[in-house]
């Protein structure tokens, strides 16, 4: 991207600055706008950009404290204070879709060594790394308001942002990470995605929303984006005339009061992809809850109007007529795109590794940035699974690929608990979380695999019999998928994983220990349910040997080819809570 004299940052707004909603009716008031609404009229969030730049970047951030509601507008600036207060804050990095060129990649490698040092090395992580997350952005932790200005030039010049990677305006927009080039793929989904975020992203009068507002679309058949977990999910469909498009879904969402997307009886094709979305954004933004936080996600609002009530608000605000929806052409569901695959371009294949809970060193980062030149097409991919994907590499060159050191650190074929692991932040950085989540996940994953994998499992290249066969190998591994949230917040997604943890305490004897929620049975997909929690308030320490206990009993129980998810549905709860709570005796976490 050619450098922009005039704005030397990338922080670009569109529309009127005394004008936040374009909308029919501005907002549909039942009680007193509560305290974030009244703070967003006061001043538009995005006025905080340039206060950033031309501020609290010179001052500190006591400035910041200074103007009532700052710290709250940072946000749609893609900035959290941590935990820790003071000059230390999380920057998110939105990547539409999950797609990276090489030179992205390395310039948030970069970022990650030059600013995101912490005051001590993790003893599992070390220092100066970032997450990949759940929804396919990247975050940066320990990053000093000085800073921020800097990086913003230097992300701006890449082509990456965080504007409105945070706070009340769409988040950003998933999709199948490996659009375009999985072989079955029915629609390209990626340039829809890219084309939605482009729409919202720095829109002024989109940007002022009851709540977080998130999107996925997906062009293949396994749901890959995750779209019934989503407040507006596009997913592959056929119309009675033979054209293939999207059904849509609305009202999706996890956190309190989890809930799958209703299908509303819609058709679109993908160049009405923008109005559609646009016109659901300004049904939130007019008829969406803004007196009650708690009650302000748009799955509230589906819950209320019904699919009928939400169809027809919506086709009150779209300039085109809405058809009804075509045949579903979701067939399964896709947990990670781990292993050696084809493409559909003959010849090439894509390599999907492993990142237990998300979380790469800055250094790896650049190494991955020369990987993808090196050896594919210069792209990488990053999925809702917390992994990367490097495409376009050609079949006489991925030997080569899979000897390189970063490929032994990040595997294409692990593990199956560490395969399956994802985790949020926890109580390391944010403020919500009551318990720490990414050093423990990891610890045990890997120490499920060493108990339980056999030489199977592990599905490593020992064959010698060429890439489909190890990429089939390793899909069928076994994955058993552990997703643990610090918090209620699920931003891990515990709710549709095999096991989901959720952050609690627990009161032992005269004192108060760091505890776990955990449940079971959770998927998407054909057979989409959430788990059930079956065991409350859990010590941390007694985690490691209830998930041996419990993988123990369904790998001794489950019936041929049944995965974890359908065995922990049949089996009656108070079983797998005999289960999980096993002894009394503590067990070293």
């Amino acid at each position: 991207m050619p450098r922009d004299l005039d704005n030397p940052y990338g922080i670009e707004f569109r529309g009127r600055r005394d004008r936040g909603l374009k909308f029919i009716r501005p907002y549909r008031n039942i009680g007193e706008l509560n305290n974030v609404e009244q703070l967003k009229l006061a001043r538009h969030p995005f006025e905080v950009a340039q206060a950033v730049i031309d501020t609290y970047s010179k001052q500190g951030p006591e400035s910041i404290a200074r103007v009532e509601g700052e710290q709250e507008r940072l946000k749609w600036v893609g900035m959290y204070p941590q935990r820790q207060g003071g000059d230390a804050f999380m920057l998110r990095i939105k990547v539409p879709g999950g797609v990276m060129t090489a030179a992205q990649v390395r310039e948030v490698g970069v970022a990650a060594e030059a600013f995101a040092e912490g005051p001590d090395d993790s003893p599992v992580f070390g220092n100066r790394y970032a997450d990949l997350t759940t929804r396919q952005d990247i975050q940066l932790h320990w990053i000093r308001i000085a800073d921020v200005p800097r990086i913003w030039q230097r992300f701006w010049e890449v082509g990456l942002t965080t504007v409105q990677a945070c706070g009340d305006s769409a988040r950003n927009v998933c999709s199948c990470p490996v659009s375009g080039i999985d072989k079955n793929e029915v629609v390209e989904a990626y340039p829809v995605a890219q084309a939605i975020s482009a729409f919202f992203t720095g829109n002024r009068e989109y940007a002022n929303l009851p709540r977080k507002w998130k999107i996925a679309v997906t062009g293949c058949t396994e749901d890959c984006a995750r779209v019934e977990i989503n407040d507006v999910g596009l997913w592959p469909a056929e119309h009675v005339d033979g054209t293939v498009g999207f059904n849509v879904l609305v009202g999706g969402g996890l956190s309190d009061g989890e809930r799958m997307a209703s299908d509303i009886d819609v058709f679109v094709r993908p160049d009405q992809a923008i109005e559609l979305c646009r016109g659901i954004a300004q049904v939130f933004g007019e008829l969406g809850n803004r007196e009650n936080r708690g009650l302000a996600r748009m799955r509230y609002l589906a819950q209320e109007l019904g699919p009928e009530g939400f169809r027809s608000a919506l086709d009150e605000r779209t300039n085109f007529a809405l058809e009804p929806a075509g045949r579903e052409l979701t067939t399964a569901f896709r947990g990670d795109h781990v292993g050696v695959h084809p493409q559909k371009q003959p010849g090439l294949f894509y390599v999907g590794c492993s990142v237990p809970v998300g979380r790469m060193h800055g250094i790896d980062l650049v190494e991955l940035a020369r990987l993808a030149e090196t050896y594919g097409d210069g792209g990488v991919r990053i999925g809702t699974d917390q992994n990367f994907i490097v495409s376009g590499v050609p079949e006489d060159r991925l030997d080569d690929l899979l000897a390189e050191p970063l490929m032994q650190a990040y595997s294409p074929f692990p593990g199956p608990f560490e395969r399956g692991v994802v985790a949020c932040t926890g109580s390391e950085f944010c403020r919500f979380a009551v318990v720490e989540t990414k050093e423990r996940a990891v610890k045990w994953a890997r120490a499920l695999d060493a108990q339980l994998s056999s030489s199977d499992d592990t599905a490593r290249d020992k064959t010698g019999e060429g890439p489909e066969h190890r990429s089939a190998t390793a899909r069928d591994a076994g994955i058993i998928r552990m997703h643990f949230s610090g918090c209620s917040a699920s931003c891990a997604q515990p709710q549709i994983a095999d096991i989901g943890f959720r952050g609690d305490i627990a009161h032992v004897e005269e004192h108060i220990e760091e505890a776990v929620d955990i449940g079971l049975g959770g998927s998407l997909g054909p057979d989409a349910a959430f788990i059930d929690w079956v065991a409350g308030a859990v010590p941390v320490e007694r985690v490691p040997g209830a998930l041996l206990r419990v993988v123990s009993r369904y790998r001794d129980e489950h019936r041929p080819n049944e995965p974890f998810y359908l065995w922990a549905r049949r089996t009656a709860p108070e079983e797998l809570r005999s289960t999980l709570v096993g002894v009394s005796e503590a067990v070293t976490s």
